[in-house]
């Protein structure tokens, strides 16, 4: 019985390793971007977003 549960426990120790070996291959490899060119579409992003709702002037000011 002891041996049944090793055989169990080596085959879910190749899954989780198998799992692994998978997920790093998915995994996007890094694209080496110039400083430069990643402001310029960081700006352009940022130009895309709407403008927040302007806040009301009176609502937070404490009055005396």
């Amino acid at each position: 019985m002891p041996m049944r549960w090793k055989l169990v426990g080596l085959a879910g120790l190749a899954g989780v390793a198998a799992t692994g070996v998978v997920v790093a291959r998915k995994r996007r490899a890094p694209v080496a971007i110039e400083p430069d060119e990643l402001r310029e579409r960081l700006h352009r992003r940022l130009a895309e977003v709407p403008a927040p709702p302007a806040a009301s002037a009176g609502g937070t000011a404490a009055s005396d």
